[in-house]
């Protein structure tokens, strides 16, 4: 009896010696697999933060060379406006020129007043402007970043699906070579 459990042992030991080694076989092309799919997708995301950075420094350049001229000029247009004119003196009419001057100040101040809430609200629609137009950029962009690495997500389950189904494959092999 001893004898045949022994030679039952070694019959059994014989037939599972390969198909551990298939399972071991296909185990390790599994992890190659996945070893190259991750691979690919570090490749993708340096592909896609490759692709956005030149797009994020157009953008700034876009606002550096549109927005900020404008700007400039409003605060250059606001200088000239609040900037005094020098005042000729008379010694004939003192009284005259102080008249005049008190007039000419309180026109400038009702004009400086007028000019700095059309400067103010200028301000504001061209910051909100900007401000639109870069969140635009940059929503637009992190779509696009976004768009690539859902695609190589995609690709990389798809990649690793395979290699599970193949290895799920070569183990079923393996398990109907066996008695």
């Amino acid at each position: 009896m001893k004898a045949q459990v022994v030679r039952a042992a070694d019959l059994a030991s014989e037939r599972v010696g390969p198909v551990a080694a298939q399972a071991r076989e296909a185990a390790i092309q599994a992890r190659e697999a996945a070893s190259h799919a991750r691979g690919a997708a570090g490749d993708r995301i340096y592909v896609a933060r490759e692709w956005a950075a030149p797009k994020l420094d157009a953008a700034a350049h876009s606002v550096e060379e549109q927005l900020a001229p404008k700007v400039s000029a409003l605060l250059s247009q606001a200088a000239s406006k609040v900037d005094p004119t020098p005042r000729t003196r008379s010694r004939r009419w003192p009284t005259l020129l102080l008249l005049t001057g008190l007039a000419v100040g309180a026109v400038g101040f009702a004009l400086y007043r007028k000019s700095a809430d059309q400067w103010t609200d200028a301000m504001k629609e061209n910051a909100s402007d900007a401000s639109r137009w870069a969140s635009e950029k940059a929503r637009s962009a992190s779509a696009k970043v976004s768009d690539v690495a859902e695609e190589a997500k995609a690709k990389i389950g798809a990649k690793a699906d395979q290699a599970g189904e193949k290895a799920e494959h070569a183990a079923d092999q393996a398990s109907k070579k066996l008695p």
